[in-house]
C-alpha cells in the first residue's frame, strides 16, 4: 500500500500525531454489505481516523455525512468502520486477503488494490461535476497506466518555515528568506554565530526521511523517478542534493546527527524556539499560533523552488460488492464542497476539489492556512501509483539518512533495491 498522509505516514501525519484505539460503529442496518427484502442497498466504508489520542475523532465526521446522505438517500444505508492510523494498514490487508473488502476505503494508497483489478475506475463512481473538480495535479497522481483508480481525500504540502525572532537575533531579514541554497547556507550561518542552536532542522530519522528528502531533491529538479517512471534515486542531481546537505551538516549548521532525529522531535524544538530553519507543514500551525514565523517558498540551488513537495490520501471503490450506483451516490455526496471544506478546516488539512480550495482562499478565518493553499495547486507527489513504492520508500526511509556520510554509495545501494523491486 502507498504512503499516506499519516503513516510515513503523510507522510503527513506523523505531525498529527495520530494514535488511538479502534473505533467502530454502524450507521443503518447490517454489518456488512448488500440488499435487503425491502430495496435498501447496504454499502460499507472503512476509513482512517484523522483525531489526535483519542480527541476529534473522525468517526463523528463520518457519521455527520453518513446521517445527512441517508436522509436524502433512503434507499442506500452506509455501515461506517473508523480504524486508527495504527492499525489500518494491518486490519484492511486482512480484510483484502479474506475478501471481505468494503465497498468505500479511504487510507493512504491504493496502488496494490489497482494493480490486482479490484477496483472500479474513478469516472464509474464519481459523476461528472465530482471527477472534473479535483485539483488536476492530483486526479493524475490517482492514475495508473492512464487510468484513475485512487481520488484525492486530503492532502497537504510543504514549504519553507522561518523563526522571525531567531533571524532578527542574527541580523537577519526575515522578510527576506533564503531563495537559495548559498542563501541558507549564509543564513545558517549566521544564525550559529549568533548561538542559535539549530541553525537548520534537517530531519532524516526514519519517520518521514523519504519526505524530507525528496523536498531538497525537487529543489535540485531531481526526485526519485523521470517521467517514464524509471527510479532515479541515484542520480546525479540527487547525488549534488546530498552532498549540498552533507556540507551542511559537516559544518555544524544542523541537528547533530540528523539520521537519527524524527520529524516530529525537530518540529517540538522548533516551536520551542530551538530551531531557526525547517521545513514545514500545516499540521505545525496550531502550535505556532503564537509565535512570530515566516513562510516562503523552497530555495532550491539557484533560486527559489517553483514546486514542493505534495502529500495526500485516498478513496477507492471495490468491485466486489457491486454497488457503482451506491458508491457513486455516497461519493457525489461526500465530496461536496462545504463537507471536504469542514474537514480540511477540522484537520489543518488542505483540500483536494477546487471549489473547495477557493473557498478556503476566500475565508477570513484561514489567513494562516493561505501560503499552503497557493502552493498546492503545483505540488509534486510521490510515485504513489507504482505498486513497488510503498517497499522502496520503506527502505529509503531507514537508509537514506546514511547518505549523509557518502552520498553516492548510499543512493547506489538504494538504487540498487528499487530496480530490484520492480523485477
Amino acid at each position: 500500500m502507498a504512503v499516506p498522509l499519516m503513516n510515513p505516514r503523510f507522510l503527513l501525519l506523523s505531525a498529527l500525531g495520530v494514535a488511538g484505539a479502534l473505533a467502530l460503529s454502524a450507521c443503518g442496518s447490517g454489518s456488512g454489505s448488500g440488499s435487503s427484502a425491502d430495496g435498501t442497498t447496504t454499502i460499507r466504508f472503512v476509513a482512517a481516523d484523522y483525531g489526535s489520542n483519542g480527541q476529534n475523532p473522525t468517526q463523528a465526521y463520518w457519521q455527520g455525512v453518513i446521517s445527512a446522505f441517508e436522509q436524502q438517500n433512503p434507499k442506500i444505508k452506509v455501515n461506517l468502520q473508523v480504524i486508527n492510523w495504527n492499525d489500518l494498514d494491518t486490519q484492511v490487508k486482512t480484510m483484502v486477503q479474506n475478501g471481505n473488502q468494503p465497498d468505500v476505503l479511504q487510507t493512504g494508497g491504493y496502488a496494490d488494490f489497482a494493480k490486482n483489478g479490484l477496483l472500479y475506475a474513478a469516472q464509474d463512481v464519481l459523476s461528472g461535476p465530482t471527477a472534473i473538480d479535483f485539483i488536476p495535479s492530483m486526479a493524475r497522481t490517482g492514475e495508473q497506466d492512464g487510468t484513475q483508480y485512487g481520488i484525492p481525500f486530503v492532502s497537504s504540502a510543504r514549504m519553507f518555515l522561518i523563526n522571525n525572532a531567531l533571524f532578527k537575533k542574527a541580523g537577519l531579514d526575515p522578510a527576506k528568506p533564503p531563495r537559495t541554497w548559498d542563501d541558507v547556507t549564509a543564513a545558517a550561518t549566521a544564525l550559529k554565530k549568533a548561538g542559535v542552536e539549530i541553525p537548520l532542522g534537517v530531519p532524516l530519522g526514519k519517520e518521514e526521511a523519504q519526505g524530507e528528502s525528496f523536498i531538497w531533491m525537487l529543489e535540485n529538479h531531481g526526485g526519485y523517478q523521470d517521467a517514464n517512471g524509471h527510479y532515479t534515486i541515484n542520480s546525479q542531481a540527487n547525488v549534488d542534493t546530498f552532498t549540498q546537505l552533507k556540507s551542511w551538516v559537516d559544518a555544524g549548521l544542523t541537528e547533530q546527527s540528523p539520521a537519527a532525529v524524527n520529524r516530529t522531535d525537530l518540529t517540538k524544538d522548533f516551536a520551542s524556539g530551538k530551531v531557526g530553519m525547517l521545513n514545514g507543514f500545516p499540521g505545525q500551525l496550531a502550535d505556532l499560533k503564537n509565535m512570530d514565523v515566516t513562510w516562503s517558498a523552497m530555495p532550491g540551488k539557484d533560486t527559489a523552488g517553483k514546486t514542493t513537495l505534495g502529500v495526500g490520501d485516498w478513496v477507492m471503490a471495490f468491485k466486489k460488492g457491486g454497488h457503482k450506483d451506491q458508491i457513486r451516490a455516497f461519493l457525489d455526496f461526500a465530496y461536496s464542497k462545504d463537507n471536504t471544506v469542514r474537514f480540511a478546516k477540522e484537520y489543518n488539512l488542505l483540500p483536494v476539489t477546487q471549489s473547495a480550495l477557493t473557498a478556503l482562499q476566500a475565508d477570513p478565518d484561514e489567513k494562516a492556512l493561505q501560503p499552503f493553499l497557493q502552493v498546492l495547486p503545483t505540488a509534486r507527489f510521490y510515485p504513489l501509483s507504482d505498486p513497488t513504492w510503498p517497499a522502496v520508500s520503506a527502505q529509503i526511509k531507514t537508509q537514506i539518512g546514511s547518505a549523509l556520510t557518502d552520498p553516492r554509495k548510499t543512493l547506489d545501494a538504494l538504487q540498487q533495491v528499487a530496480q530490484q523491486a520492480g523485477q
